[in-house]
C-alpha cells in the first residue's frame, strides 16, 4: 500500500467519502456501520457478527498497539471491509507483533483511510444503516458504476448469515479447575472469549454447529443450554428457534446473548425488526427493569426484539419481561422468563477489551443450573 492510492467509500444514497487505500486494494462490498468503542479495534475486526458489514470506526486514530495473536474472538478478521481516519503509522505495544495493516492486506481485507469518519457517522445515523462498498486501486470505477455495484448488492434483511460462521464440528473448551457443570453453546458465531469465561466458573463448554438437534445438546450431559452471539437476520432462525422452544419446555437452564436473546425472543412468541442504524460499540447504556441500575455494556447488533421497557407477558412456557432496556432507545435488552430457567441480554457480557459491568450474568447463569440440579 502506498498512502496515495485513491479510494473511495460509497453509500446506496448515492454519498461518496474519498480516501485513501489501507489494507487489501480492491472492491467489497456490505453493509455500513458505526463501532464507537475507542480501543478493541482487534476484537471488533475479529468478531463474526461483523460478519458482510463495513465498520467505520468513530475513534479518531486505529492501529496504535498494532496487531497480536491473542486478542483475536474467531480465527480470522470477518468484517467486509474497514473505514478509519487517521491509521497510527508505526504501532507502539509490547504485545504488538505486527502492524494493523499488514494484518489487513494478509487477510484479504479491502479498507480506506484519510475520511472523516465522524462525517460518514452523522450521515449513517440520520438516514439509517445502508448498503455501501469500498473500492480502490484498479476496482475504482465512475461514480454511476460505483453506486450501481452497491445498489445491486444483498442488504441484511432476510440475511442467513450464522450458517457461513458456526463451527464445522463441535469442540471442548475444558472447565478450569474443578468442572462443576456441562454447557452446550450453540454457535452462531461465538467469540472465544465466551466460552473462556465460562470455563473460569468450572464449566466445561461443548461448541455445538448451529444446526444441532436437542438429542445432540443433551448427548453431552448438558446442565445448560447456550445461544452465542451472531450475524445476520434473526427471522432467519426457525431451526434454532424451535430447539430452544424443546429446551424451553424441558425446563433446560438456558442462556442467551444478542442473536441469542433475539432468537429466545421469537421463541417465546415475540417478533423481532431491523434498528435503524443499530448499536455498536462498549459504551452503550442499559437499564435493568427490577432495580433500575445502569450497566455500560458492549453491543453489535442490528435487529431488535419487539416489546417495550419493563413489559410482562405472556408465553408458551409461562410468563416472561423485558429485563433490560437500552438507555438511549428504549430497545428491548434482556429477556427473562419469570415461570422457567431462562433469560437472556443483548449485550456482550464476554466483552473485550471491556467494559465488565455485565460479566456477573455469567454467575446468574451458573445459580440457574445448581437450582435447577
Amino acid at each position: 500500500m502506498t498512502a496515495h492510492t485513491p479510494a473511495a467509500l460509497v453509500l446506496e444514497d448515492g454519498r461518496i467519502f474519498r480516501g485513501d487505500a489501507y489494507g487489501a486494494e480492491g472492491s467489497t462490498l456490505g453493509e455500513v456501520v458505526f463501532s464507537t468503542g475507542m480501543t478493541g479495534y482487534q476484537e471488533t475486526l475479529t468478531d463474526p457478527s461483523y460478519h458482510r458489514q463495513i465498520v467505520v470506526q468513530t475513534a479518531p486514530q486505529i492501529g496504535n498497539t498494532g496487531w497480536n495473536d491473542e486478542d483475536d474472538e474467531s480465527a480470522r478478521i470477518w468484517v467486509a471491509g474497514y473505514a478509519v481516519r487517521d491509521p497510527a503509522r508505526v504501532p507502539s505495544n509490547w504485545r504488538s507483533l505486527r502492524p494493523l495493516d499488514e494484518e489487513l492486506r494478509r487477510q484479504g481485507i479491502v479498507g480506506i483511510s484519510g475520511l472523516d469518519t465522524r462525517t460518514v457517522t452523522r450521515h449513517v445515523r440520520e438516514h439509517g444503516a445502508m448498503r455501501g462498498g469500498i473500492f480502490s486501486g484498479h476496482d475504482l470505477r465512475s461514480d454511476e458504476e460505483m453506486v450501481e455495484k452497491v445498489v445491486a448488492s444483498a442488504g441484511m434483511v432476510g440475511a442467513d448469515l450464522a450458517g457461513d460462521v458456526t463451527t464445522a464440528e463441535p469442540y471442548v473448551v475444558p472447565a478450569v479447575g474443578e468442572k462443576r457443570f456441562t454447557v452446550a453453546a450453540l454457535d452462531l458465531g461465538i467469540k472465544s472469549n465466551t466460552p473462556r469465561m465460562m470455563a473460569q466458573r468450572g464449566i466445561e463448554v461443548h461448541v455445538l454447529p448451529l444446526t444441532s438437534t436437542l438429542e445432540e445438546v443433551l448427548s453431552v450431559g448438558a446442565d445448560g443450554l447456550f445461544l452465542s452471539n451472531g450475524p445476520g437476520d434473526p427471522a432467519t432462525t426457525d431451526q434454532q428457534v424451535e430447539l430452544t422452544r424443546q429446551a424451553l419446555d424441558r425446563k433446560l437452564p438456558l442462556f442467551g446473548i444478542c442473536f441469542g436473546n433475539q432468537i429466545l425472543g421469537r421463541a417465546l412468541g415475540r417478533g423481532t425488526y431491523k434498528l435503524r442504524y443499530g448499536h455498536r460499540g462498549i459504551n452503550i447504556p442499559v437499564i435493568d427493569a427490577e432495580t433500575g441500575r445502569v450497566a455500560i455494556t458492549a453491543q453489535n447488533h442490528g435487529f431488535a426484539v419487539e416489546g417495550e421497557p419493563g413489559e410482562r407477558f405472556d408465553t408458551d412456557f409461562g410468563r416472561a419481561m423485558v429485563s433490560h432496556h437500552c438507555a438511549n432507545d428504549g430497545a428491548v435488552e434482556g429477556l427473562r422468563l419469570l415461570d422457567g430457567p431462562a433469560f437472556s441480554v443483548q449485550y456482550h457480557p464476554e466483552a473485550a477489551a471491556g467494559p465488565h459491568d455485565a460479566a456477573p450474568l455469567f454467575d446468574q447463569f451458573v445459580d440457574m443450573m445448581s437450582e435447577a440440579r
